[in-house]
Formats: structure tokens, sequence, C-alpha cells
């Protein structure tokens, strides 16, 4: 019989829908029931795509005489840890107090008032029977001390979840001792930062790229090139589908943890697009258009937004769908095109991974290669395999639209559409964007999770409001309707009102949100923006679009919170330190207008366009500052502040550019406006 979790929302409650346990999803009801019966609680968080959730899930939830005990002697609460950031930092927080490291699944034992007093992450089923028992004992036998210890802990978090505030600005010597700190930690062989495992450091590749505009520094160009391209030519890109894995197990980015997370594509794409803008760089235009075509075939839904995952494991197996053999390649391509795709892409008889097989690393690089001829004949080897691929087992696909993710991908499209001037890509956003405003934006507030249209209970933290707020500012860029502007000022508003912390920084939890044991307040960037890098980050595009500087002051007072980190440890702050760079540069705000009042006709709102009106816009986008906005119309646009009051220079197409609200002369020539955006 399934359990409590049936019919959940979440992809991950479901996969335990038919556990012997007696699962609770996240609900007072549940703390109840073990007050009730006088019992702990067992929290144990994790997601759809965990691959040792799904380990820990067939060695003990699956089985009876675990599940007996745990249904005896427990109340056992299931979480996914995407669907409830809010409580996984907590109880994050709290594991990482308790053991000196944290990750998933998370393992937490609590009291009926959740307060944590044991917290673990995967045990092995031997190691977890006898640990119930023991916690069990403990619970009857030594409860004030189990009572100590979980008031202990909860005061111990609350210390360490409490914001900061005080701090001197973000300025120009704080980004650049950031920019040192990273280049000192920087892989010099491999790129990226540290060892096994290693991750996509993409936020702090989007600052290291904007510490570039500013400065000059050929390091911190460097730093991103050489990470972008060992990315793109290891096992931790997906050579033939487009898209990145999670992370790399080894520091060479050979062999990936094989899950495909929405947040990282959408940030790599970033990350690829700003590359190919500042440098031209061919490989980082190829992987940006792949990545796009990954985000349309591989995640988009019915509805218009993302999935926010691909599964590590295809049928219990880690990689079987996207290993190969020589062998395998050979039956897929014939002798010949086998043994020109064993070379080109690095599949030996020994193998990267397991059993003989290999991930599809690019050994040769075609990017640049003078001879068409093996280009085009790669590229048709390419889409051969993927055809082969696409006949085997594929992965289960987490489908519940996260709004925040999804906020990140649509910022990325725009950007990207604008920039190279794709129809599909603008598409892609626009329809994401509009699941967003219809869906997850109900009474001026955000819920952060959906599933096949049906929008669930949790509300939105800070990243979805920062997140959704910072897309709602690039499609009104895209687009140049008012519309977008208007609910990213909404967002904005509410969470001004309902998140501060009255210092500057902010909670990532709403004031009228579910109490907690403590209420979170991490403003680290990690796998995503912290709430408040994101707040930070449409704080500053939408005071710049609305010509309204207490955003741009709430920007600033927010990142001051976050400068002891950004000092220290730079590889925590890198999105906040990102949108430091915009705030450094001004930001600039760029407006393009024409007479037409159609924003693709003289000037296409898309990136480009016929005659004079195309040229300045994409130049505008091309030579763009850190961090600058552009919105491009008719003069007086309705719903677009920053055409307002700007009429044409004789019926011709005008550009102004402005910094903190100060304007230079406008131009109609192409050339004065790209000496204005170079400085």
């Amino acid at each position: 019989m399934a359990n409590r979790l049936a019919g959940s929302a979440s992809p991950y409650l479901e996969q335990h829908k038919d556990n012997p346990v007696d699962w609770w999803p996240w609900d007072p009801q549940a703390f109840e029931e073990a007050r009730r019966r006088d019992v702990p609680v067992l929290i144990s968080v994790g997601y759809a795509a965990c691959h040792w959730c799904h380990v820990m899930a067939h060695e003990s939830f699956e089985d009876q005489d675990v599940a007996r005990l745990l249904n005896e002697r427990f109340v056992a609460i299931k979480v996914d840890r995407e669907e409830r950031p809010d409580v996984d930092a907590v109880y994050m927080t709290a594991t990482q107090a308790m053991t000196g490291q944290g990750g998933w699944p998370m393992t937490v034992f609590a009291t009926p008032d959740g307060e944590p007093f044991f917290c673990g992450t995967y045990f092995p089923r031997p190691a977890f029977t006898q640990l119930l028992g023991s916690i069990s004992e403990a619970w009857r036998d030594q409860r004030d001390a189990v009572l100590r210890q979980g008031a202990a802990v909860v005061e111990a978090i609350g210390g360490a979840l409490a914001t900061a505030g005080g701090a001197a600005p973000m300025s120009a010597e704080v980004l650049d001792a950031a920019a040192s700190g990273l280049s000192d930690e920087f892989d010099e062989a491999r790129g990226g930062f540290g060892g096994a495992p290693k991750f996509p450091p993409h936020l702090n590749l989007l600052f290291l790229l904007r510490h570039y505009q500013r400065t000059g520094s050929e390091r911190s160009l460097e730093i991103v090139r050489h990470t972008a391209e060992q990315m793109a030519r290891g096992g931790v890109y997906d050579q033939l589908a487009g898209g990145f894995a999670r992370y790399s197990v080894d520091a060479t980015w050979t062999v990936p943890h094989f899950e495909k997370m929405l947040y990282d594509n959408a940030l790599l794409l970033r990350v690829y697009t700003q590359l190919w803008r500042l440098t031209g760089d061919s490989m980082a235009a190829r992987v940006a258009a792949q990545t796009v075509e990954f985000l349309g075939a591989g995640l988009s839904v019915p509805e218009g937004g993302f999935a926010s995952a691909l599964d590590a494991d295809t049928e219990g197996e880690e990689g079987l769908t996207y290993v190969w053999t020589p062998a395998q390649l050979s039956e897929a391509l014939g002798e010949a095109d086998g043994a020109f795709a064993a070379d080109l892409y690095g599949v030996t008889p020994q193998g990267t991974f397991e059993r003989g097989s290999s991930v599809l690393r690019l050994a040769r690089d075609l990017d640049d290669e003078p001879d068409s001829s093996l280009a085009t004949r790669a590229a048709a080897i390419r889409t051969r395999l993927h055809q082969a691929r696409s006949a085997r087992p594929q992965p289960s696909r987490d489908d519940k639209v996260v709004a925040a993710w999804n906020g990140l991908a649509v910022t990325a499209l725009a950007e990207y559409a604008a920039l190279r001037h794709d129809p599909d890509a603008a598409r892609l956003a626009t329809a994401a964007a509009t699941l967003l405003a219809e869906r997850h934006l109900i009474d001026g507030r955000l819920r952060r999770v959906s599933r096949d249209g049906a929008v669930g209970r949790p509300a939105g933290v800070l990243e979805d409001y920062g997140c959704v707020a910072e897309a709602f500012c690039a499609m009104h860029q895209l687009t140049g309707e008012g519309r977008w502007l208007e609910l990213a000022g909404q967002l904005l508003d509410a969470a001004l009102a309902h998140f501060g912390d009255g210092r500057g920084g902010f909670y990532d939890t709403a004031d009228d949100a579910e109490a907690l044991v403590s209420r979170p307040a991490d403003p680290t960037d990690n796998a995503t923006p912290s709430g408040l890098s994101a707040m930070a980050a449409a704080l500053t595009a939408y005071g710049a679009l609305s010509g309204q500087a207490r955003y741009l002051e709430a920007a600033q007072a927010a990142l001051a919170t976050v400068v002891p980190v950004a000092t220290r440890f730079a590889r925590f702050a890198g999105y906040s330190c990102a949108v430091g760079e915009a705030l450094l540069s001004g930001p600039y705000e760029i407006a393009i207008v024409a007479a037409s009042g159609d924003p693709r006709g003289a000037v296409d709102g898309a990136g480009g366009g016929a005659g004079a009106g195309g040229e300045l816009l994409d130049a505008a986008w091309r030579l763009a500052p850190p961090g600058a906005v552009i919105v491009a119309g008719a003069p007086d646009r309705p719903g677009a502040p920053l055409l307002r009051d700007r009429p044409t220079i004789g019926g011709a197409p005008t550009a102004y550019v402005c910094r903190g609200f100060v304007c230079d002369r406008p131009v109609t020539d192409l050339a004065a406006l790209e000496a204005q955006l170079r400085g």
C-alpha cells in the first residue's frame, strides 16, 4: 500500500511512495504525531537525481525489517531539498556543525519540536539499523541529555545562520582581492578550483569575466578561458546532446557524476555566452548553442518552463545511458567511423569508467580545425551517435519546475537570444517567464514549485524572488515590454517588505512563512546564487531600468554584508562579486530609440535588426559594460522608463548611454556609441 507520499508534487517524494516506511511529508501534523506517540523524528532529506539517496533507499527504506523498526519507534519525514530549501538549510547547518561536513542524503534525528540532536548523511544498512536502535534507546533512557543536545544545537545554528551586517562597502579593492584569491586557488593545469570532486565554478567565472572587463586583467580572462575549455573538452560535458553534468568525480573533468541540473546549465550558458561576447571564442559559441539545444530538448516541459534535473542513474546503474566501448562505437557507426570516433572522443579498450567503458571526451579540438571536411565528418558522427544513444534506456527526469532555477534559465536564455539573434532561445525564455508569471505568482507572492502546471504549496524563498525578478528584468530588456518590469518591481517590493533583516541583509524565508527551529539566512554562494546575491542582482538591474536609486542602495547595503566572505573565501561569493562589479561600473543604462513603434522594426528587441537601429543595438549588447541594462523601442514607450524623454535626433535611431543616471550626449553614429561604451 502506498504511503502518504503518493500523489506528491515532488518526484523525489513520489520515488518513496511505495516504501514500507510510513513516510510523512514535511507537515506540522507529523510532529504532532511524534508528540502523541512520544517518539523522536527521523528527517531524511534528498533530491530526485541524488545517486546515494537512491542507494540508501534501496538498502534501507525498501527493506521490511528496517521499515518495521522505523515505523515502530519513529515518525519518519521525507523532504525534497529542492522543494524545501528552507528546511534543508536549517538541518544542513546542524549537520555541518555536528559532523564537520554535509551532503545528501541527509539523515537527521530530531525531537517532536524539530530540534536536531543527531545528524549524518549516508548510512549503509547495517550501520543505519544499529543507529536506529541506539537513538531509540537514548530517547527512552537518556531523554534529558537528548533534549539538552537538541537545545544546544538549535542555539548554535541560530548563531551560525544570523546575518552579519555592518561591513564596509564592496569596493574595487575588495573585488580585486577576491579575484586575487581565486587566482591563488586556480588549478593551472586542469582549470577550475581545488581537486576531486570538481564542480563547474560558474559563479566565479561570471565574476572573473566582469573583473576582466573592468580591469583588463588577462589573468582573470585566462582562468575563465582555460576552465571553460577544459570543462567543454571533458566528460563533464555531454559531447553528444550538450549540457553539463553536476560535477566530475576526478580532478580532470573526465568522469562525471552523471546527473544534469537545470541551475548548472543555466549558469554555464551565461558563462559561455559572455566568454564568446568578450573574445569571439568559437568553442564558447559552440558550447553555448548546444547548451540552449539541451535546455530545449532535454529539460523543457509542456507548460513552458524547465524540469529540475536528469537523474544520474538509468535503471539503477550510473552512466548506463552515456558510456561507450570501442566495440559499441563500431557497432553504431561501422569500423572506419567507429575508429574515427574512438580517436575523436578518447574511447580506449582500457576505458575511463567501469568495465572498460569510456565517457566521451573531446580528445581532438575541431572548433578551429582548418580542414573543414574533418569538422563536417565529426558533426555527422556526433549526430549518428546521439541517435544511437537515444535508443538506449534513458535516465528519469525530475520534472518539477523550481521558480529560482527557471529564473536563472530565463536570464541566460534572454542574454543569449539578444546577443546571438536566436529566436528559439527567445521563445524558450518567454515561455518559461510566462509560466512563472501566470502560475507561480499568486496574489503578489511567489510559490516555489509547480508540476504538470499545478502549483505546489511551498512558499517562495529569497532566491526565488531574486532569480525570478532578475529574469523579469532580462525579459524587459529582450522585449521592451513594460509588464515584465512591473512584475519585477512587485516581487522586489514584496521581498524587501518580508525578507529584510533590518541591517541591510536578508533572511532566506519570509517573516510570514512557516516557523522552523531557526530562521535561515545564508549569504554565501554555492551551487546557485545565494538568495542575498540573487536579490542584489535583481535590485541592481531593476534600479537601473526603473531609474529609482533606492533599489541600487538596497543592493549596495546587501553586498556590504558579504564583504568578509568575499575577502576571505572568494569562492563562496562569486555572484555577489559579479553584482559588485555591476554596481562599481555604474551600472550603465543604455537606451536605443527609433521612431518606429515596433522594437523589432528599425530596432530589434531580440538583439538586432535592419539598418542603423539594429547596428546600434548590436553594439550595445556586444560592448555592454558589467551589469549594463539595455532597452530598445520607440521614444516614451509605455512601461519602459529607460525610453522616457528620449527623442530621436533628426528621426534617426539614437543611442543614449548613461551611468548612475548621468548621461552622455545622445549619438546616432555607430563609432560614437562604441567609443562611449569602451569608455
